[in-house]
């Protein structure tokens, strides 16, 4: 704040500086018109104006050279003030920074105090509820033991129902490959039942064409003897007797 009061007095002043120059330079530039546009008018006068002039310049030298030593010290007076200032606000900046660490100091000293304090009381109040918390921490695991064992059978009967399940299955598969075998037995051995009959069906015939062929070939045999054996009896009675011959008319 001081920094910036020291920078408002010397703009100040070195706007008012500006504003003197300002209106020096104006006053003169005004003489010089003034004193063109009279000039053929006031001629007889000019020795008298010069003068003037001549003085007006050395009043305004001498004021000009007072102006600048007065502005010169302003400028040093504000140079100074303003280093003061500076280092004002530079100790003012250090006892903050003090002030600060100091601060943060007794925060961390008083958070240090408080966590000792609180482990303290945490502390006893365990060594005083010691019997309640152990029969609490008891209590809780049996709980969850429990609950374990619970979990347990539950995941037990889970996996026997599985494996029954299994059992079931595979029971059930070796049923349809028992019937499936059972079947194709069955099926080899109608089959077997079917070329055993068929082939008992073909010895019968076999036996039956064969016992045909016996019977033709003993009668085949019995009607050659009796045709011999006609033949024979025919010859005997050609030589006995003639057979007598008879004639029929019609």
């Amino acid at each position: 704040m001081g920094r910036s009061r020291s920078r408002s007095r010397s703009s100040s002043r070195h706007r008012h500086a500006r504003t003197k120059k300002k209106r020096r330079n104006t006053s003169r530039s005004q003489s010089r018109e003034r004193s063109s546009r009279h000039g053929s008018s006031r001629y007889r006068s000019r020795s008298r104006d010069r003068d003037r002039e001549r003085e007006r310049k050395r009043r305004k030298r001498s004021v000009s050279s007072s102006s600048s030593s007065s502005d010169d010290d302003l400028i040093l007076r504000a140079k100074r003030r303003e280093e003061e200032e500076k280092k004002a606000e530079i100790e003012k900046q250090r006892i903050l920074r003090q002030k600060e660490l100091e601060e943060k100091l007794i925060e961390e000293e008083v958070a240090r105090r408080v966590e000792e304090l609180v482990a303290k009381r945490v502390e006893e109040e365990l060594e005083r509820r010691k019997d309640e918390i152990e029969a609490e921490v008891l209590r809780r695991v049996e709980e969850a033991k429990q609950i374990m064992e619970k979990q347990m059978l539950v995941e037990l009967e889970k996996q026997r129902e599985a494996e029954v399940e299994a059992q079931k299955l595979k029971e059930e598969e070796e049923r349809q490959k028992r019937l499936e075998l059972e079947k194709i037995m069955e099926e080899n051995n109608r089959k077997m039942e079917e070329a055993q009959k068929k082939l008992a069906e073909e010895q019968l015939k076999l036996v039956e064409e064969q016992r045909k062929m016996l019977e033709a070939k003993q009668q085949f045999e019995e009607e050659d003897k009796r045709r011999v054996k006609r033949e024979q009896d025919m010859v005997l009675n050609k030589k006995n007797n003639r057979p007598k011959l008879s004639f029929s008319f019609k």
